[in-house]
């Protein structure tokens, strides 16, 4: 099978580029089934679903009892797998609204059909109960699907850090041990390599990767995420992923430091206005000079920087922008979205860009296509720039 010559990678490429440079050679290439297009997805690459039968005969996947697997499309055949080889399958709640991960259980006696569709993401929904923090479970195989691995072990997802959340909240409950094999499940394509410098200590590795053509036995050195990172962990993380509240009373309790990311007041301040000055070069299409009306530098807070924005027609508003996210990697975003604006007034401080368009009509067209955009597992707001500056004038 080819390899993705296509996809080599250039030095000091980011995470984001990655992820790119993959899905758009998967989809000028065609190796990818339904859904396409590809682009922030886990794609789900030609022949996935024939894991099914490979991966049975795996000594791995055969001691394993109890496996813990992604709900992304091309996982679909491991899930199967798991199943009618009777062992217990566990699969993570969406976007970890409702609770951690819930317990398949199909009915007695199904048939080969049947099962296949418990493997389908309605099956997951028709078939299974939710699994408790107080559950006895140990997984002895955690799935993960990914954008991008390494023969080393270092993977990269489609950008939402759900598995890796996932993985330190299992931890957390004891339902993960150093014993428990993380595996992916990739095209021989999706295999590249990705400087180490890019990982986190939150980024969980991999022990095995299997592609159509091969099984790879990455010998990864480095630790995995060993519980939950909460200097890391926003308000808004934590509202929008309950159980994490329960996880933090578990952790305090037993005297662990839990002071979230807006709590952490030994930890010196990073200069990141300096660092968001870099990506500012001349003639960049999504930075402005100083002089626009529109075009406060990235990290400036004067309000006269964005004063002009909050009533043009053409502009859009977008709040709840992950402290943690670059403006590079903002950019990056808004491109993938095909919603690039004319200028960017970037205040990542804050928490908020503001974006201008050429004209209204561009701009409604750019907030329909970022509606539903997340980053780093925040939901953004995205509203005209108009409907900011009414709230702001209405006062609190």
């Amino acid at each position: 099978m080819e390899r993705a010559s296509g996809a080599r990678l250039s030095p000091g490429a980011s995470k984001e580029d990655i992820r790119q440079k993959i899905w758009d050679y998967m989809e000028t290439t065609n190796l990818a089934d339904f859904p396409r297009p590809v682009h922030h997805r886990i794609p789900n690459f030609k022949g996935s679903f024939l894991m099914s039968h490979s991966v049975q005969k795996w000594e791995v996947f055969e001691k394993a009892r109890e496996v813990k697997v992604d709900p992304d499309k091309p996982l679909e055949g491991i899930r199967l797998a798991v199943l009618q080889a009777r062992k217990t399958l566990l699969v993570p709640t969406p976007r970890l609204r409702t609770g951690l991960f819930n317990r398949i259980v199909p009915p007695a006696g199904a048939a080969k059909d049947t099962l296949r569709k418990c493997a389908t993401s309605q099956g997951v929904r028709d078939y299974s109960v939710p699994v408790g923090l107080d559950s006895n479970v140990h997984m002895d195989l955690v799935v993960v699907g990914s954008v991008a691995v390494s023969e080393k072990g270092w993977r990269i997802g489609k950008g939402e850090g759900f598995a890796d959340m996932e993985y330190a909240m299992m931890v957390s409950m004891g339902a993960v041990s150093e014993g428990t094999a993380v595996i992916t499940a990739v095209h021989d394509c999706q295999v590249v390599d990705i400087p180490e410098e890019l990982l986190g200590d939150h980024d969980l590795t991999v022990d095995y990767i299997l592609t159509p053509t091969r099984v790879i036995q990455t010998g990864c050195q480095r630790p995995k995420p060993q519980g939950i990172l909460w200097h890391k962990i926003s308000h808004q993380t934590m509202e929008k992923i309950p159980i994490l509240k329960s996880l933090r009373c578990r952790e305090e309790e037993a005297r662990k430091d839990v002071a979230l990311k807006e709590e952490q007041t030994h930890v010196p301040a990073v200069a990141k206005p300096a660092r968001r000055a870099r990506d500012a070069r001349p003639g960049h299409p999504m930075l402005q000079n100083k002089s626009d009306p529109c075009g406060a530098s990235p990290g400036e807070e004067s309000a006269s920087s964005h004063s002009d924005c909050l009533h043009e027609p053409s502009s859009l508003f977008v709040g709840n922008i992950p402290p943690e996210t670059r403006a590079g990697e903002f950019k990056a975003a808004l491109r993938e979205c095909h919603a690039t604006p004319a200028q960017l007034t970037w205040q990542g401080a804050q928490c908020r860009a503001f974006l201008r368009y050429r004209d209204k009509g561009e701009a409604e067209v750019a907030l329909t296509a970022l509606r539903g955009l997340s980053l780093h597992g925040c939901l953004l707001r995205v509203e005209p720039a108009k409907a900011q500056r009414n709230k702001m004038a209405s006062g609190p």
